[in-house]
């Protein structure tokens, strides 16, 4: 479904991201680990098309996407929550969702009902400002209207940040839902371990822009995980 080759990523004359290569499978779910700063976001903002590349390339569903801009490659299907989400604080949680329609293929013009099955709070505040909502009811619509798109893969970053318990277990049920359903990947940046290591399938470790380790997480001890990669 996506790969990501040699991919070479700059801050302006900074480079940021060193020869990148990444593999994610149709329904599989990925975490991206590693210490802050050493490029994990920037790689989902090199992927999404945020930051263009300056070498290396990303496909998705077999086709080259490398000069393709952000809104291009959402239509393709790839959805982005962005570290901090990103919702607009001055429109409604309805009007926040329908925002998410506008990179879908179809002619659908209003909100899925599965939306409000994953998210059931979403349904009691439509008329409620964004900005209005507490941090982990914004971080539900966040991820809510990326999935009003009907992506076929989901980028959330630092999904966990910030946020109370309870909502974090709500979160983690709707991956596993996701995964249940087996028709949308999943790459996940995340510095919650126990919480990746519940849900996905696979690993990648990033240290100074590089990718420095990667697995199965069935096949990886956690304890190793955490006793030899600081994240």
């Amino acid at each position: 479904m996506l790969k990501v080759d040699y991919l070479n990523v700059y801050y302006g004359e900074s480079h940021v991201l060193h020869d990148v290569d990444m593999e994610i499978s149709q329904g599989q779910i990925v975490c991206l680990l590693g210490r802050n700063g050493v490029g994990k976001t920037t790689l989902l903002k090199g992927i999404m098309g945020v930051l263009p590349a300056r070498r290396g390339k990303v496909s998705f569903d077999n086709q080259e996407i490398t000069p393709l801009l952000p809104n291009r490659r959402a239509k393709l299907g790839i959805g982005y929550v962005p570290q901090g989400r990103e919702i607009f604080p001055y429109l409604s949680v309805h009007e926040n969702l329908l925002v998410g329609l506008e990179s879908r293929k179809d002619s659908l013009r209003t909100v899925p009902e599965e939306i409000f099955e994953l998210f059931p709070v979403l349904k009691s505040m439509l008329g409620r400002k964004g900005g209005d909502l507490s941090g982990g009811q914004q971080q539900q619509l966040a991820i809510g209207r990326a999935l009003a798109m009907g992506p076929k893969l989901l980028m959330l970053d630092e999904p966990t940040e910030g946020i109370q318990p309870s909502i974090i277990l709500e979160i983690e049920n709707v991956i596993q839902r996701i995964k249940e359903r087996g028709n949308i990947a999943v790459l996940m940046v995340e510095q919650y371990l126990d919480f990746a290591w519940r849900i996905a399938d696979y690993y990648y470790v990033m240290a100074k822009g590089s990718v420095v380790s990667h697995g199965s997480t069935k096949e990886t001890d956690i304890e190793y995980v955490k006793e030899h990669i600081t994240v």
